[in-house]
């Protein structure tokens, strides 16, 4: 059996034993409630779900639009491998949201960049008043999820998730 690192976490802390209903053997199963993955990705799916749903019906835009927005409204000039890096999904995606965007007079194409492929990202006039009204609801709903954190705790948890993804990008080779 390998020896564990001083600081590992025990496998225990993650586990429960339940009983299979068709062998009635017990076995190990994750945790839900003591898996931060789990639960991160809960809710995560959750949190995207509902803004979603919300921003569809309101302005007519995906999750992957508005997080770009988001994004293009913090990092002007971001390329689409960049956008798709940092949200975590598929860059045709990325490019077909932009393309929605930029027919929707939103975003704006930026000149080549020197590799003659990537383009940065703008939000045009229209799209940085989209951006406001999106950003308005996006403090609310945030504010909300938050409730009973004082202000320590929401930046002890933002630590924590920081960690959380860079200790992600080194096992997943995404530095």
């Amino acid at each position: 059996m390998p020896k564990k690192k001083p600081d590992e976490l025990p496998d225990e802390l993650f586990l429960i034993e339940v009983q299979d209903p068709l062998s009635g053997v017990t076995v190990p199963a994750l945790r839900a409630d003591r898996s931060p993955a789990m639960l991160l990705s809960f809710a995560a799916n959750h949190f995207t779900d509902a803004a979603s749903r919300h921003f569809k019906e309101a302005f007519d835009l995906g999750a992957v639009d508005w997080r770009l927005l988001f994004l293009f409204a913090r990092e002007p000039g971001g390329t689409a491998a960049m956008a798709a890096r940092t949200i975590g999904i598929d860059k045709g995606a990325v490019s077909r949201s932009l393309q929605r965007l930029e027919a929707e007079g939103l975003v704006v194409a930026g000149d080549l960049h020197a590799n003659g492929r990537s383009r940065g990202w703008t939000l045009t006039a229209q799209g940085r008043r989209m951006h406001n009204r999106l950003l308005k609801i996006a403090l609310a709903r945030q504010k909300d999820v938050l409730a009973g954190f004082d202000v320590n705790e929401v930046e002890a948890f933002c630590a924590f998730l920081l960690r959380f993804q860079s200790n992600l990008a080194v096992l997943t080779g995404n530095r």
